[in-house]
């Protein structure tokens, strides 16, 4: 069972609204939706929320760059005593088209820095996790997703962030196998 979602993302102002942040955005909407705050623990690497509403979970958001992601993770899994099974990993995928979702229990990182770092970290690939499309651009998969999204795909990005936290709430209340396979298949 899912005790805790982890938003991958950069901090920064000048990261908010790119397609890596995509995680944090994800997480935001999804603490924002039950009421709770985020709190900084800058000594720590993360930020932190947690709520009761409508399920118990611990929110996390590493504040150390994509790249070292499993470091604050690996903090948060210690704290709380978290196994890596218990963790849900909300990231961007330029393998998935720009509005689609994915869920895995397990796997590769797939070339994603972030989720590698943390399957370092906790020693695991057995990490679930929910990937988010955000296509693979024309500029370059660095520039791309370090790139903000263009003004015709924020409805979609918008939309696609609804449909993230809605899959987030279906992984909590489906069993679990049935709701992956809705989610995969929208």
């Amino acid at each position: 069972m899912i005790k805790c979602v982890v938003g991958l993302g950069n901090p920064g102002p000048e990261y908010v609204n790119t397609r890596h942040n995509i995680g944090f955005r994800v997480t935001d909407l999804l603490i924002k939706n039950t009421g709770a705050n985020w709190k900084k623990h800058w000594w720590q690497n993360y930020w932190l929320a947690q709520t009761e509403v409508p399920y118990k979970l611990i929110c996390c958001k590493p504040a150390t760059y994509m790249n070292l992601s499993g470091k604050a993770v690996y903090k948060v899994v210690k704290k709380f005593r978290l196994n890596a099974d218990e963790l849900l990993v909300v990231y961007d995928d330029v393998d998935l088209p720009l509005g689609k979702l994915r869920v895995r229990t397990a796997g590769s990182s797939g070339g994603h820095n972030g989720l590698q770092s943390i399957i370092n970290y906790l020693g695991t690939n057995n990490i679930p996790r929910l990937r988010i499309g955000i296509g693979k651009g024309n500029c370059g998969k660095i520039g791309h997703v370090l790139g903000n999204f263009e003004n015709e795909e924020i409805e979609t990005v918008e939309q696609m962030t609804e449909k993230a936290v809605e899959a987030i709430n279906q992984l909590f209340s489906d069993p679990w196998d049935r709701a992956v396979q809705q989610i995969n298949t929208l």
